[in-house]
């Protein structure tokens, strides 16, 4: 009886999570939708039109920890002189309301991170990874998650989230991990009940085809952009009480998403890095929608590394102009503060630099005049 009872509380308990989501996000055309009504509805800034669009943040640290001991010393607060993964994503939590107030609708969040230092021109010799080497998932990783989508949920904020990076995808071993890694977080995330999240299956599934002799490549054939369809289709599978996540993956800066992923994908992932004037954007972005397998859904840009906010013309503005969601990827260039950027670690998740400033001054003003 005792067993009975557990398990008819347990089946209480998992309703009871997904009755309780406040935040859904949908598709329709080349719109998002939050709770059934069009993003930024009526909003119109110098004459684009911004509804249907989701304003987002390079925010993929938000769940970081370092397994190789060796390498923990690089992220030590300058307080405390220790690093703290709760210590990161109880900051990160705290500083969420704010980025809501002025504007941002959606947040990028990875289970392998990214490169702590922006870019990383040698090999990755941290451990940041929510995955076990055989795909299971690690519970304190997801515990962290956890805490950030039920705020978003709160919130009313999506959040996008990445599953592999390149340089930390060998911490699977083999292409069966990485195919089981899938679909753990996938069923991790429906069975939950979220309804707030978009999924992303990996950081520039076509790095591996322009890298230099530095850096790390994907480990896993099945995360190359030939094959990264295949896992986009196995989360697509997967759904909890009729319902599954739009799921896509993004490419390099400036590349163009390869007819695979545009005949599978629900949504469509570019990024701006090496993007540098603000027309180049506008030829990418066109040439996406000239593409005879893109489907008419929406366009987001989730990382951009292109400021000049307070210049008429920039890759946000340009990205907007063609109605296209725009993404700010910010980090700690060099000689810079410890409240510059939101992918050096440790993190300042606050808007405390003239930079984050700026984005975040630019983007209120389009959004809530």
């Amino acid at each position: 009886m005792k067993v009975v009872c557990l398990v008819l509380a347990l089946a209480v308990s998992l309703a009871a999570i997904g009755q309780s989501r406040k935040t859904q996000v949908s598709i329709k055309g080349e719109d998002f939708y939050i709770n059934n009504e069009i993003t930024l509805k009526k909003k119109v800034y110098n004459g684009m039109r911004l509804e249907g669009l989701l304003p987002n943040s390079r925010m993929v640290q938000g769940i970081f920890d370092d397994y190789n001991e060796e390498t923990q010393n690089l992220w030590l607060y300058p307080d405390t002189k220790k690093w703290d993964a709760n210590r990161n994503t109880n900051e990160f939590i705290a500083a969420m309301p704010a980025w809501k107030e002025d504007g941002l609708l959606a947040f990028t969040i990875n289970l392998q991170g990214g490169s702590p230092f922006g870019y990383s021109s040698a090999k990755q010799t941290w451990i940041n990874s929510a995955f076990l080497a055989d795909g299971k998932l690690d519970a304190a990783y997801m515990k962290r998650l956890e805490r950030i989508l039920d705020r978003a949920d709160e919130l009313g904020m999506i959040a996008i989230v990445g599953y592999f990076y390149f340089g930390q995808d060998q911490n699977l071993k083999d292409e069966a991990a990485v195919i089981e890694a899938t679909r753990n977080a996938t069923k991790w995330i429906v069975d939950k009940g979220y309804n707030n999240v978009l999924i992303e299956i990996n950081n520039e599934c076509d790095i591996n085809s322009t890298r230099t002799s530095s850096g790390d490549p994907y480990n896993h054939a099945i995360l190359d952009v030939k094959r990264v369809h295949e896992l986009i289709n196995i989360a697509k599978s997967m759904s909890h009480k009729n319902k599954r996540l739009p799921v896509s993956t993004s490419f390099k800066g400036g590349a163009k998403p390869s007819e695979n992923v545009l005949q599978t994908a629900d949504f469509v992932l570019i990024h701006g890095n090496g993007v540098k004037k603000p027309e180049q954007l506008t030829q990418l972005i066109q040439s996406v929608r000239s593409d005879s397998s893109y489907k008419k859904n929406p366009i987001v840009v989730n990382e951009d590394d292109h400021f000049d906010f307070d210049k008429p013309q920039n890759n946000f503005l340009a990205a907007t102009k063609e109605h296209v969601s725009w993404g700010f990827f910010d980090y700690r260039m060099k000689d810079e503060g410890l409240n510059q950027g939101y992918q050096s670690l440790p993190v300042d998740w606050s808007i405390g630099s003239e930079r984050k400033k700026q984005f975040f001054e630019l983007l209120k003003k389009m959004t809530q005049q």
